[in-house]
């Protein structure tokens, strides 16, 4: 029987497609239910030991680092000392408690979303992969959420502290706060709270069934149409699934709503200390649910504007529209043919640090191993978080980030070029993640810089020595690689260049993904270093092995033709011969 045409063709395969789809969701759900309480156990326990366990450390370092550092004014210490214990002593809760709920969502909605993934891609097996994917996967990505937090307890934290800790005051003058003004501000978020939590709470509850009812409304005229999420054929199941899964979107958005409410009343303190003023505090309480109202009624496409006063809470505004704009996606959504024909490149944030940083750090690691310029002492005063240990930790990075920067301005790119397969990075097409909006525009502002500098060889020698060795200072001085510029101003620029590209570096090692796969560089690296110490034992070496020499060294990686020039022509022998005799480590 041949099926009807148009609109009912449509239906009719939705229809057929009805129960593929119920089997999937079936099978997924069991997967779910199975593996939820492991996965909430391993989530839950992992997170919590952590947190209480670290707890202590956390109390006592935070106050010391808050009391000692030069930052901050007497009273704006005392007024963080009160913030800060009240956040410590609800930590373990608010630790438990999203670890729960946290660990719970996870194990049951990765392996539903696993299997309709399975199905829907391009694996030979489907059956097999519909069963098998989502099982450990799961149990991997759990461990994986717990050593996340690990490292953001341990690692980040404790770098953060540091440099509260070390840094000076900006500008020889510390950050001070008016005491003046506490009891108002006080006064301001208590009535503050006391306001919009309520009434935001009645507000959202109220637009609870319309964004329930019009999501399904679209979604089923999408389904219907063949348009939107289910314009491809492979898109079907998960938007199927969406269907589904649309009042549980509804009940979070809800959710977000009520701690959005305690930001938004909260948020009335701050405007009584910029102000000064505490009648404007109380406008502003007004004015939030005013604020709201009306974006809330574009996210819905409900009519503009709102039934609240928004009354001024500003002493100087700048000049604004009456509600906020609404996106061309509302007013024109876009077309079949454009999403099918339209090129569009898509990058992926995760697989760009995998591809444009790490393998860089693995193949400039490998190299830096292989001529003696990092040692096995350096790697493990960088697995022992030692302060020695930057120069792995974040020299490495910041000299491959320094490489991509060279390689980009030298070949006039508007963006930046990674070392994997030349793809370009720039504002345009770079991942909506705030990630990249922190700090590729900082990048971008240094490949100008660098282009405007006009780099000669012995310059990019002497920046790549800079950035490798300026957190180990005695081993900058002991480097006899790099000729420093004749022109101070010009030196003082690239030491200024160094600390800005490591202090970016520094801000992205904080990240815990950044940690972990940076880890398993270096362990390639370990391994490397290894396999090479293994190959002199076989040669029938008894004694303490030696990293194997190269006739080509560090410097000669940077710029063989700089030390051509200084030296002469037996000067570079010269150099190297010192370099070899520096680079003989002894591994026992």
């Amino acid at each position: 029987m041949e099926p009807p045409r148009g609109f009912l063709s449509s239906l009719w395969n939705f229809i057929c497609f009805l129960p593929y789809f119920i089997g999937l969701l079936i099978l997924g759900v069991l997967k779910g239910v199975i593996l939820c309480p492991l996965i909430l156990i391993i989530v839950t326990v992992g997170n919590f030991a952590l947190i209480l366990g670290l707890w202590p450390v956390h109390l006592f370092y935070t106050f010391y680092c808050l009391w000692s550092t030069k930052q901050l004014g007497p009273a704006l210490k005392l007024v963080l000392s009160i913030c800060v214990l009240v956040i410590l002593l609800f930590w373990p809760l608010i630790g438990f408690a999203s670890s729960v709920v946290g660990g719970a969502a996870y194990g049951f909605l990765s392996p539903v979303f696993a299997t309709f993934q399975a199905v829907g891609g391009k694996k030979t097996n489907a059956f097999f992969h519909s069963i098998y994917d989502g099982t450990w996967d799961t149990v991997k990505g759990s461990v994986t959420i717990v050593r996340d937090l690990r490292d953001v307890l341990y690692h980040s934290y404790f770098s953060i502290m540091d440099d509260l800790r070390l840094q000076g005051p900006p500008g020889g003058k510390y950050y001070e706060i008016r005491l003046l003004y506490i009891p108002l501000v006080i006064i301001a978020v208590a009535l503050g709270l006391l306001v919009d939590i309520p009434m935001i709470i009645v507000i959202a509850a109220c637009k609870f069934p319309y964004m329930l009812i019009k999501g399904w409304r679209r979604l089923f005229h999408d389904c219907i149409g063949r348009e939107g999420p289910f314009l491809e054929t492979i898109c079907v199941p998960f938007a199927g699934l969406a269907i589904l899964l649309w009042p549980l979107a509804v009940v979070g958005a809800f959710i977000g709503s009520m701690l959005a409410s305690v930001l938004l009343g909260a948020y009335a303190g701050v405007i009584v200390y910029q102000e000064c003023s505490l009648w404007l505090g109380l406008c502003y309480v007004v004015a939030s649910l005013s604020i709201y109202d009306e974006y809330s009624n574009d996210v819905l496409d409900m009519p503009e504007g709102s039934c609240f006063p928004r009354p001024q809470y500003r002493k100087k505004t700048a000049s604004r529209t009456s509600s906020f704009s609404r996106p061309d996606s509302f007013k024109n959504p876009p077309s079949r043919t454009n999403s099918i024909n339209a090129p569009m490149v898509e990058l992926k944030p995760l697989e760009l640090l995998e591809g444009g940083l790490f393998k860089g750090c693995q193949r400039h690691g490998e190299i830096m191993v292989s001529k003696g310029v990092i040692t096995q002492k350096d790697i493990e005063d960088a697995k022992s978080n030692k302060d020695c240990g930057q120069v792995i930790s974040i020299g490495l990075p910041a000299y491959c980030i320094l490489q991509t920067l060279i390689q980009s301005a030298k070949a006039n790119s508007d963006g930046i070029l990674l070392n994997d397969d030349g793809t370009e990075v720039t504002s345009t097409n770079r991942p909506r993640d705030t990630f990249y909006e922190w700090f590729l525009n900082p990048l971008l502002i240094i490949k100008d810089q660098i282009k405007a500098e006009n780099l000669s060889d012995s310059d990019e020698e002497y920046l790549g020595i800079l950035v490798l060795f300026s957190g180990d200072p005695e081993r900058l001085r002991n480097s006899n690689i790099g000729l420093p510029p004749e022109s101070e101003l010009r030196r003082a620029e690239f030491e200024a260049l160094a600390r800005r590209l490591r202090g970016i570096t520094k801000s992205i090692s904080r990240y815990p993904t950044f940690r972990r796969r940076f880890e398993s560089s270096i362990k390639i690296i370990l391994e490397d270093l290894a396999k090479k110490n293994g190959d002199g034992r076989k040669s029938g070496d008894s004694g303490p092995q030696r990293i194997p020499r190269s006739k080509s060294m560090f410097a000669r990686m940077l710029s063989e033709k700089s030390f051509k020039t200084r030296n002469g022509k037996n000067g570079y022998d010269q150099e190297a011969q010192l370099v070899d005799t520096d680079r003989d480590v002894e591994i026992q």
